[in-house]
């Protein structure tokens, strides 16, 4: 009895191992293909059997509905509204009808500044959002909810010259010679008739307001027009007078009816949206629609793409690619339990077994009789075979299965890619590409002579364990991937990277902070050229010239525990004339562990030029350890913050002087969140001006002495943003 019992607990080792292998054939026979005859093939591309993974267009809301009927990876309940979760509400349910060097200077072409600075763009030419922009003369900020506008040049006259209250979350803006764009994030009531309803009924939900104003009059902005779509703000970006910018909504149903994208201004419907889609499951779409505003007439193109969770954006000249992680529909995790059953476990077995249990595949039993009797077959074999042979099967079987479940959580790790092309406003759609890890932001990708070059970081967990390692790849233009780079740097992740040309600056770390230099000039053929293994690593990198780059991140220390503990903010200069020896010319560490700099998180932070040799970067600092407030009664830092400015040069950095917006230049309570932390900074002429939501400081370039200040309408901004509850009847509801 014990040598069965043993062999029945081993005989349960393996069904347990194989998670009951063949039960899925029930969970199968309670969820059948999508359509028709189609049945879900898990491959290598893990996608429907009979799927042209072709963009196609969904003809009507009723086509779309029963798509997501089929294919959302996610149940569908009533909201608090009536709706459905999973997303927002129709628009009328009776309506089925769809219709490389990027910030410098910039000459003036007015009686302002002969130059100034920009913002720090990845691409030059393709503008990005930031709630600070500049001309030769006025600086244009979001101040809580509030944008003003200050005639900053010259700096001993800067004054204010508007303020205009904005109802909601103001996120970025543009300005574009005499217009200003800004988007708006902003919870409202929308109205929707449910189908054989008699009135409108309300539902809460997220929209994004896309608001223009006139500043011609720059004492007395006039809002132009505002333009409202529901959704979250992504990003946006604007080539030459077009703004193109993204949202992104959950899709979700209401009164069994999906609710479409629709841009309206205030008066009417102005786009609907063609909406496209892959004829393949994901675990959970999205709505990203992809809109593009000319700023000349203010007229609006938009397409909508049902996609999964985007999360990194790039955008050069001519295309826009939106990404996010890959993740598989349900049915995908049911199958794959057969699969291994049957590609892994049965190969395993011995020869007679394997031939009594492929019979029973093979005759016409449904799903429960078929494992019945694979379980019958099973259970012999174990108790004809000792307990020797028994164990040596489980453990064959172990190391195939572990085998098999290391390669496919490999292909489970990968980022999609879709390519938009965007010119003069127009929107179409190009091809999508898939790519082995994650990105880690938009400098993951980057666009040369039509390829998609992109870095990643590969994260793998099985019962085997864990390990991560980083990747580059090349994709053409129909995003077909040509050239790979793989394995690099194991058990180390990506904390930077910077594309120059036929050149991949990339920073990997663990322990030590390796930039490796990886060569792009047969995009066939990725090669790294030389690496440089120096403490610490940098998270944002930034070319000086050809030869040298910048790099900001965090200074590091081997501690006594044997692992690595952060210091201070770290700033490097590299040569890399020498690709095959990448050298470190000079360093700078500001404050203690705990210090931080807003560069690591937010390029457009980061202001240098070449030509006047000068950069600027906001620093938290931290001055000392931790120590004790008796006033207090609890431990505290002396903490300073405010931005260096630094002289740069082939050679090296000096600091030219610091800046702070306190009134003291000790403060030990605020962190980032605090209003008088510098946050960015620009220059016109030779003057440097630095601002926090509470302040413009405005200094000599290069002796950072003070000129000017200036106090901005700052307070404390209510994120809350609900509106006012709307009546149920007597609503002014228009299409």
């Amino acid at each position: 009895m014990a040598g069965i019992s043993k062999k029945g607990e081993i005989m349960r080792t393996l069904i347990t191992l194989c998670i009951m292998g063949m039960l899925l054939v029930a969970a199968c026979a309670q969820a059948p293909p999508p359509t028709g005859e189609d049945t879900y093939q898990v491959n290598d591309n893990v996608e429907l059997s009979g799927s042209t993974q072709e963009l196609k267009k969904f003809e009507s809301v009723e086509e779309l509905r029963d798509f997501l009927k089929e294919n959302q990876g996610q149940s569908y309940g009533y909201d608090e509204w009536g709706g459905m979760r999973g997303g927002v509400m129709m628009e009328m349910a009776a309506d089925v009808a769809m219709a490389p060097q990027a910030m410098g200077a910039t000459k003036s072409a007015s009686n302002g500044a002969d130059d100034y600075s920009t913002t720090n763009v990845q691409v030059e030419g393709v503008d990005e959002a930031d709630f600070v922009k500049n001309d030769d003369k006025y600086i244009y900020l979001l101040s809580g909810d509030n944008l003003v506008i200050v005639d900053a040049y010259p700096a001993e006259d800067a004054d204010i010259l508007s303020k205009t209250d904005i109802d909601g979350q103001p996120r970025d803006m543009f300005v574009h010679g005499d217009t200003l764009v800004v988007f708006v994030d902003r919870n409202d009531y929308v109205y929707a008739l449910p189908e054989f309803d008699i009135m409108p009924r309300p539902h809460y939900t997220q929209q994004l307001h896309v608001m223009v104003y006139d500043i011609a009059d720059r004492e007395d902005p006039e809002l132009e027009d505002e333009f409202t779509i529901n959704g979250r703000y992504l990003q946006s970006r604007m080539i030459g007078e077009h703004v193109y910018f993204l949202t992104q909504e959950n899709v979700r149903m209401y009164d069994y009816w999906p609710d479409v994208p629709v841009i309206r201004d205030a008066d009417s419907v102005v786009v609907r949206p063609e909406i496209y889609y892959f004829d393949n499951p994901e675990d959970n779409y999205q709505f990203v629609t992809v809109a593009s505003l000319a700023l000349s007439d203010l007229d609006v193109e938009a397409k909508s793409y049902l996609m999964g969770y985007a999360s990194t954006i790039f955008v050069s000249q001519d295309n826009l690619y939106v990404s996010y992680q890959k993740n598989m529909p349900w049915r995908y995790y049911e199958d794959e339990k057969e699969e291994k059953f049957w590609d892994v476990v049965v190969p395993e077995l011995p020869a007679s077994v394997r031939s009594q249990i492929n019979a029973v595949k093979d005759d016409d039993l449904n799903a429960a009789e078929e494992w019945g009797l694979i379980r019958e077959i099973l259970q012999d074999m174990y108790d004809e075979m000792d307990e020797d042979d028994a164990a040596d099967l489980v453990e064959d079987i172990n190391d195939a299965v572990r085998e098999w479940e290391w390669d496919r959580e490999e292909e489970r790790r990968k980022t999609i890619i879709h390519k938009i092309a965007v010119d003069e406003g127009d929107i179409d759609y190009v091809a999508k590409g898939e790519v082995k890890g994650q990105l880690l932001n938009q400098f993951s990708m980057d666009e040369y002579n039509g390829d998609l070059r992109v870095a990643t970081t590969t994260y793998v967990y099985s019962r085997q364990g864990s390990t991560q390692w980083n990747n580059v790849y090349v994709l053409d233009e129909d995003m077909d991937m040509i050239g790979e780079l793989e394995g690099l740097a194991e058990d180390e992740r990506i904390y930077s990277t910077r594309f120059m040309g036929e050149r991949l600056y990339m920073v990997t770390f663990q322990r030590i902070d390796p930039l490796f230099v990886i060569d792009l000039s047969n995009p066939r053929d990725p090669e790294v050229l030389g690496e440089l293994k120096i403490p610490g690593f940098s998270d944002y990198l930034h070319p000086y010239d050809e030869n040298h780059l910048i790099g900001v991140g965090k200074e590091t220390k081997e501690n006594e525990w044997g692992g690595v503990s952060l210091k201070g903010v770290k700033v490097s200069l590299f040569d890399v004339s020498d690709v095959e020896n990448p050298r470190q010319v000079d360093v700078i560490e500001i404050g203690g562990p705990g210090s931080t700099t807003e560069v690591s998180q937010d390029h457009k932070a980061f202001l240098f030029d070449r030509d006047k040799q000068v950069m600027v970067l906001p620093v938290r600092e931290v001055k000392e350890d931790w120590r004790w407030e008796d006033r207090w009664r609890y431990s505290n830092q002396r903490v300073w913050q405010g931005a260096y400015v630094y002289t740069v040069t082939e050679n090296g950095f000096e600091k030219r002087g610091k800046v702070s917006h306190y009134e003291g230049s000790e403060e030990s309570r605020w962190y980032w969140g605090s209003p008088a932390a510098v946050r960015r900074s620009l220059y016109m002429d030779d003057v440097l001006y630095t601002i926090s939501q509470r302040t413009i400081e405005m200094h000599d370039i290069d002796s950072v002495e003070e000129i000017n200040d200036l106090d901005l309408p700052y307070s404390e901004p209510d994120y809350r943003h609900y509106p006012e509850p709307m009546p149920f009847v007597d609503v002014d509801w228009v299409e």
